[in-house]
């Protein structure tokens, strides 16, 4: 009995020690042995930039320039995946951005940069859009379903830099493959076929104003001025949007083609 007494009166004092509190780096003592319910992640978007440079000229652009990404892949073989900035902080990677209401996205995205030349020019000056490799996207699609899955981030909000800064970007471009992540499930659906022949048609017969076209780029995300004109403005978010969704032809001209795949993303199918 006295050493079932002392072994209970041993336990009962180990239940009231005080366990030290966390301390800042600073030296001040945190409690977080509680967590508010209502919270998540900071990080509601993620864009895609490519670099329009080599390996080793992005590497140091994004590490001691005033520009940065959280994640760099290379165009090596395999590529390898880098991380430049924690994803807890703020990397400068989209700028002056927009979509649907949010501006300044830094501060609530996480950016990619892919290392890729882009363009080059072809015989007559004209723009020759470059592919993308397999194997780098085989080392992108699960970095951004990882991402997306730790993070939450909506797959409306899985873009590209010009569709958030269309006025001065264009990356990832028109060979970037956006209807595979569609069918991978990663970003919205993309848009069905029949619907879009069916809307063509109608355009076809009508086109829609000017106006129309920048209320409905609008609504689909974009941050568009309603000036009601084909300004420069209107024919980059155009272009940007058909690098996207049309890439085949994409001058920034508003077409019934165009109309047609506004229409149908703008206008989902309600299910039952």
């Amino acid at each position: 009995m006295t050493r079932f007494i002392a072994l209970l009166l041993t336990a009962l004092l180990a239940g009231c020690t005080t366990v030290p509190a966390p301390v800042t780096s600073g030296g001040v003592p945190i409690d977080t042995g509680r967590s508010a319910r209502g919270q998540d992640s900071r990080v509601l978007f993620l864009v895609l930039h490519y670099t329009v440079a080599d390996f080793p000229i992005s590497m140091k652009v994004l590490t001691e320039h005033e520009v940065s990404a959280h994640y760099l892949l290379s165009d090596e073989k395999p590529p390898r995946i880098f991380r430049l900035v924690d994803e807890s902080r703020r990397a400068w990677h989209s700028g002056a951005s927009a979509w649907k209401g949010h501006r300044m996205l830094n501060a609530s995205s996480i950016g990619i940069e892919i290392v890729h030349p882009g363009f080059k020019p072809g015989p007559n000056g004209e723009r020759v859009y470059q592919p993308f490799s397999e194997a780098q996207m085989q080392a992108l699609i699960p970095l951004m379903q990882d991402i997306v899955q730790r993070h939450r981030i909506r797959p409306d909000r899985i873009l590209g830099h010009g569709e958030v800064s269309p006025a001065y970007k264009e990356d990832p471009g028109p060979t970037f493959p956006w209807r595979r992540l569609a069918e991978l499930g990663i970003t919205p659906p993309w848009p069905e076929a029949t619907r879009v022949a069916a809307q063509r048609e109608r355009f076809e017969a009508l086109l829609p104003d000017i106006a129309w076209f920048q209320r409905t780029l609008a609504q689909h995300g974009y941050a568009v001025e309603p000036t009601g004109q084909m300004d420069e403005q209107t024919q980059r978010v155009l272009m940007n949007f058909q690098m996207r969704y049309r890439p085949e032809r994409h001058d920034g001209a508003p077409d019934a083609e165009t109309a047609a795949l506004l229409h149908v993303l703008t206008n989902p199918v309600k299910l039952p």
